[in-house]
């Protein structure tokens, strides 16, 4: 988490005017209490009307307003269905992600905008009917590895039903409207491949790297696809 997103989440957890010891907020967060104590500190100078201190707790004076985001309707009713899509269409842990952060926002937002996303999230639904959550949850350990540069092993069922395991380099990963595909370099074929993850059934995280950081393989990948698919 960033230092300024954890600022933020302090505001958050402090906003109520309730006593919050430096403990519980350490442990909200995932950080130290010496973390904690820094960034009460950052705070108080940057202008934040916060009571307490360390051993004691922290509260925020009553009356503060944490700065409203400012979102159109359509806005806000487009981060509801894309909150709405990836919960029923990713995997468990991305999800979870959609929904606090739409909880942040309605968190800050003032009321008649806050009453724009309820209306929003009962009149748009998403249904995971054609994806259950089985056949989504490989995508977890798929974006660890792409998100810490770490190759994958992947145990793979093709159309055919032949089951093979494959050293991957995972790159990227497409949404076609009814199933997910990973773009990845396969160490097996020595080529770009593309996998559906519905039908991968295990993912092993290897601790073997590899460096896309910027980017080079999965535009790579993605010239490669293009040119077959036009072929």
């Amino acid at each position: 988490m960033r230092p300024a997103d954890r600022l933020f989440q302090i505001i958050l957890l402090l906003r109520h005017g309730r006593v919050v010891t430096a403990t519980t907020l350490a442990e909200a967060l995932e950080v130290s209490e010496r973390t904690i104590y820094r960034d009460i500190a950052d705070l108080v100078k940057s202008g934040a009307p916060i009571d307490g201190e360390a051993g004691v707790g922290y509260r925020l004076r009553r009356g503060y307003q944490v700065p409203p985001l400012m979102f159109t309707g359509d806005e806000l009713e487009a981060l509801v269905v894309g909150a709405k899509l990836v919960q029923a269409w990713g995997d468990s842990a991305l999800g979870k992600a959609a929904e606090q952060a739409m909880a942040r926002i309605e968190a800050v937002l003032p009321r008649a905008l806050e009453e724009k996303v309820g209306a929003a999230s009962r009149r748009f639904l998403a249904l995971d009917c054609l994806q259950p959550a089985p056949l989504r949850e490989p995508m977890a350990q798929l974006r660890a590895g792409m998100e810490s540069g770490r190759k994958v092993l992947v145990s793979y069922r093709r159309a055919d039903g032949e089951l093979s395991q494959r050293t991957l380099l995972p790159l990227g990963l497409v949404f076609w409207g009814h199933c997910w595909t990973l773009g990845a370099w396969c160490e097996l074929r020595q080529a770009f491949r593309t996998f559906r993850v519905d039908r991968i059934k295990s993912v092993e995280l290897l601790s073997e790297t590899f460096d896309d950081r910027y980017g080079h393989l999965w535009r790579d990948y993605l010239s490669t696809a293009r040119g077959e698919g036009e072929a």
